[in-house]
């Protein structure tokens, strides 16, 4: 088999997966926002049975499991179709073993979320490594797709661009996992009203209150620096990377907008879910530009210069 065949091959299953993935986090979220962590008891069976009872609360749990099943055989999948053939073995072989430790690490948490009775730390970190991973399985299907082509990329890019999307990447990443802090510590309402936090501009920032404050002052920094990145990503050589800075300051926007509505409505299933998907979508787009800069040459002159005139 031609070598960009395989590349092809391993991009749509990576970007498959990696969508199978982003739902499993939105799924996840409607877990904790409907109270079903506990609703199957047991793991890896549910009620000690493979097709539990059919109520609404076990079902969503159960639904996790499998989606989460499904994920994990795109990924075997995909890393039994890389490790096979040389060529992809050999460019992508480190990703799709990073791939298949997060996956397992997930699965891991996802016992002791049960085990611990939805401990904070861990039900925390079950999604930071869910983010990871998507993350990782999104980055292998970009590496395979460009693989797959044989027209190299042209064009270069400003010196400093590359590092500004990536912090974005990282901040959004971070954003969304301190958000899941917010929501597995049940410290979502502990600011009712906003901008203000109980009617106070500066409240004290401690217990839950400064969760959610910390939660909101981040999310502060973080549409700023998108805003200086959208400017920053005109002189992107790619369209695209200029469209995805524009779209990331958008979006972030309308993050802030979604969290406003979670408070007045006193977190809706619908809204949580929604605000964590918007989340995961910026990460994405957010890694989508990093890559894109990545493969292309670094320009001669300094970004501070560029943008000095």
């Amino acid at each position: 088999m031609p070598a960009a065949r395989a590349f092809a091959v391993t991009a749509r299953i990576a970007t498959t997966t990696a969508v199978l993935m982003f739902g499993l986090i939105v799924v996840g979220s409607i877990v904790r926002t409907t109270g079903s962590g506990l609703a199957c008891p047991d793991w890896p069976l549910c009620h000690g049975r493979l097709i539990p009872p059919l109520q609404f609360n076990i079902l969503v749990e159960w639904f996790h499991r499998l989606l989460a099943l499904i994920v994990g055989l795109g990924l075997l999948v995909m890393t039994a179709w890389t490790v096979t053939h040389r060529e992809t073995r050999a460019r992508l072989g480190g990703l799709a073993a990073l791939c298949i430790a997060l996956y397992l690490s997930q699965a891991f948490l996802g016992a002791l979320t049960v085990w611990k009775l939805l401990d904070p730390n861990v039900v925390s970190g079950h999604l930071a490594v869910a983010l990871f991973l998507f993350a990782a399985l999104l980055a292998l299907g970009l590496v395979a797709r460009h693989e797959s082509r044989e027209a190299p990329a042209t064009g270069s890019r400003s010196a400093g661009l590359l590092a500004a999307f990536f912090t974005a990447t990282a901040a959004i990443w971070a954003q969304a996992v301190l958000g899941g802090m917010v929501s597995t510590n049940h410290a979502s309402l502990a600011c009712p009203d906003w901008p203000t936090c109980n009617g106070e501009w500066f409240p004290q920032f401690t217990g839950l209150v400064g969760l959610q404050m910390a939660h909101r002052y981040g999310a502060y920094l973080l549409a700023t620096y998108l805003g200086a990145l959208a400017l920053l990503a005109r002189r992107a050589p790619e369209a695209s990377v200029r469209r995805v800075g524009v779209t990331l300051f958008a979006l972030v926007l309308m993050q802030g907008a979604i969290g406003v509505v979670n408070l007045r409505l006193g977190i809706p299933v619908w809204a949580s879910a929604l605000h964590l998907a918007n989340a995961a979508f910026m990460l994405a787009l957010a890694l989508v530009a990093t890559f894109r800069l990545s493969v292309l040459p670094a320009g001669q002159r300094a970004l501070a210069g560029a943008m000095a005139r």
